[in-house]
């Protein structure tokens, strides 16, 4: 991938998204159900897009909204429904339109009651499980009447993209990302309604004035009741008495009212050091590719951050819905995700002893069972296995997406899901479900209960990890694929690699479903014992995605990407390489 020479760079007023015109373009363009690119079509985290390109307006949300409605009838859910969204500028508009239709259909529509009324997609999350833990959460192929009672939400976000775009996903009443059986009839019911006319599309769909739709819809307050029950999930105590300084970059998103919540609630030692709400993201850096982007995990996304890391013990960053976590740390700077992933899951299922105050060894989480396991995504760490399997657990390897965490979270059986986009949630302190969504703001908390815990940073604890596992570095490359050239790819088998070494090693497995739950993984992967690749199509941009990861260094690691992109451009029949 090339670097922009932007990359870094605060953005250029000159370059911002013009937010007026991006509104009338929300309102105006009617999408073109022809168009592959202007459907709606739900990815690994809702159905995303532009306004500018037809992909995100009014229409697909009216659409969307109502196969909401009608996938509630089918399920029996009659519960309440909280809608949450974050501060991109799409959000307001799409959460206003969702509002009309949700509202007009009879739903029991909950929003914020707090002055600015964006909320985190954990808050949401947090929301539905609390509402929902004394009921059952029956199958997707139960009966509807197994559904009544049931709560649910939606969350309006694209995550960390761009300011242009827009994003909505569907939460059912288990909490996180729905599965694909669930997000299949909500797009396929979603388009058939764009594809009508009449009665039978998008203009018959019932709603009411937004005005009204606001008077009438049900309040709640999702930021008391997930800063109120943080000490379930994090030793808010520990950080509290290390006096632990604290700074939190909250990317002008959703969390920037709930971190000096936190701060006031728990008496932390948090500076909120840009408390900005902008549509435009004008105080933004610019990203990799010269776009603006709020991704804590990037280095240049978080360049504003990483230069005032010595003024802190910790530095935190959460993306516009604060469902992804950056950790910044004197030592280290920014953390890769990877790394702190593997940090969290040594200190949750082992603990540690000395410094902070500790005399001897502990248990970080002593409610949780041995049994209890861990989840990661198939294109994390290696590094992860290891701890894993140090500590004597069992890992639970699945396919991308978060989804495939739910249900263990749900019932104790997964301690820990991470991914290696920065994504990752865990069970309270007792063992029981806290989110079953993404959760940034925990994952940065649990970065200072460690740093108050062990007496030094995660930064520091992944170097003392490499010592006992080994060093390993770690890419991902974009190439560009046609919608042919992805199919291609996601049809790959074992029997696409003829090799029996890679990067000079034997190869010791070719994976094509996930070992943790059997799971198609839509491409490949490759494992050898001194490192490893996987090639799968991206489920929102024309490209393929290629992750490797070596143990042996930056030279292995570029003969693994090498012939990686080799094999697939044999196998799509693709020209392009990075």
């Amino acid at each position: 991938m090339v670097t922009s020479e932007r990359a870094g760079q605060p953005a250029d007023p000159a370059t911002l998204v013009d937010v007026a015109a991006l509104l009338r373009a929300f309102d105006d363009i009617v999408p073109d159900p022809s168009d592959p690119a202007q459907r709606v079509a739900f990815g690994t985290s809702g159905h995303r897009g532009s306004a500018f390109r037809g992909a995100f307006n009014e229409a697909h949300i009216l659409a969307t909204t109502e196969a909401i409605c009608r996938y509630r009838e089918l399920r029996g859910y009659d519960g309440p429904l909280f809608l949450g969204r974050d501060t991109h500028a799409l959000s307001e508009p799409a959460t206003r339109t969702a509002l009309e239709v949700l509202v007009g259909r009879g739903v029991d529509v909950r929003i914020a009651s707090d002055e600015l009324g964006v909320t985190p997609t954990p808050a949401v999350s947090h929301a539905i499980v609390v509402a929902n833990r004394d009921l059952i959460v029956p199958p997707s192929d139960a009966p509807a009447s197994s559904g009544r009672g049931l709560a649910d939400g939606i969350v309006v976000t694209p995550s960390h993209n761009p300011p242009d775009e827009g994003g909505f996903k569907y939460n059912p009443p288990n909490g996180g990302p729905a599965d694909a059986d669930v997000t299949g009839w909500i797009q396929d019911e979603a388009n058939r309604l764009l594809e009508g006319s009449g009665r039978d599309g998008v203009e018959g769909i019932a709603r009411i004035e937004a005005d009204r739709a606001l008077a009438r819809a049900g309040r709640h307050d999702f930021l008391g009741e997930y800063v109120g029950d943080l000490p379930e999930v994090i030793d808010l105590d520990r950080i509290r008495s290390s006096g632990l300084r604290i700074g939190v970059d909250p990317m002008g998103g959703a969390s920037v009212r709930y971190w000096a919540a936190i701060a006031e609630r728990h008496r932390l030692d948090i500076t909120v050091v840009n408390d900005r709400v902008d549509p435009q993201f004008g105080f933004m850096t610019y990203d990799w590719d010269g776009k603006i982007r709020m991704d804590p995990s990037s280095p240049s996304a978080m360049a504003g951050l990483i230069a005032r890391r010595d003024q802190f013990d910790l530095a935190l960053g959460n993306d516009a819905d604060a469902d992804r976590h950056g950790i910044v740390t004197p030592t280290a700077g920014l953390l890769n995700p990877n790394h702190f992933l593997s940090v969290a899951i040594a200190y949750l299922f082992g603990g540690g002893g000395g410094g902070g105050g500790d005399d001897g060894a502990y248990v970080a989480r002593p409610a949780w069972g041995p049994d209890v396991a861990v989840g990661k995504t198939l294109v994390s760490s290696s590094m992860i296995d290891r701890v894993v399997a140090s500590l004597g657990r069992r890992l639970v390897e699945v396919p991308v997406g978060f989804k495939w965490f739910v249900a263990g979270l749900v019932d104790g059986s997964l301690g820990f899901g991470g991914e290696e986009s920065a994504g990752a949630s865990f069970l309270t302190r007792d063992g029981s479900v806290w989110s079953t969504d993404k959760d940034g703001i925990i994952a940065d908390l649990l970065a200072c209960e460690i740093t108050a815990r062990l007496g030094h940073d995660p930064g520091v604890q992944y170097e003392q990890l490499t010592t006992s596992f080994g060093a390993p570095v770690y890419r991902r490359v974009d190439a560009p694929a046609t919608p042919e050239q992805k199919a291609a790819l996601g049809r790959l088998s074992p029997a696409d690699v003829t090799a029996s070494t890679l990067a000079g090693d034997p190869i010791t497995a070719i994976l094509t479903r996930a070992p943790g739950n059997d799971a198609p993984i839509g491409g490949l992967k490759v494992v050898t014992a001194n490192g490893w690749f996987a090639a799968r199509p991206s489920g929102t941009e024309n490209v393929a995605k290629v992750y490797a990861e070596s143990f042996r260094g930056e030279e292995h690691l570029e003969r693994l990407l090498d012939e990686a992109q080799a094999l697939v451009a044999a196998a799509t029949g693709s020209t392009s390489r990075r």
